[in-house]
């Protein structure tokens, strides 16, 4: 139901955009995100999106330097990532959930991001 894909190889400093296609659901009645789980390390959120009334939601490591967003008419999310660093490297989900709901109850199988020094 969700296929995440965009990932590549990326110098420090680089960009890449991550897209996340939905089927079987329709994008914007749910609530929509992004995660990420590097090596040795626990799966941590990114970033969120709520598109009525237009809510987005950053983790605080960011600082900035990703954005989300959607293309509804497409049932498609995307993960703009720029000013990557090394610590960016790690396999990115994307993952939706109900309104009501606490926990994100279906996921794609994610997409590697590797940021070389």
């Amino acid at each position: 139901q969700l296929q995440g894909c965009g990932g590549g190889l990326v110098q420090a400093g680089g960009s890449l955009r991550l897209s996340c296609a939905v089927s079987g659901r329709t994008l914007a009645n749910y609530f929509m995100g992004w995660f990420r789980q590097a090596p040795g390390k626990e799966r941590e959120f990114v970033a969120s999106i709520r598109w009525s009334p237009g809510s987005t939601y950053y983790a605080d490591f960011l600082e900035g330097r990703f954005t989300i967003s959607g293309d509804k008419p497409k049932n498609i999310m995307y993960l703009q990532m720029s000013s990557l660093k090394p610590e960016d490297t790690a396999v990115y989900y994307c993952a939706g959930r109900d309104f009501s709901a606490s926990n994100y109850s279906f996921w794609g199988r994610g997409t590697q991001v590797t940021v070389s020094s």
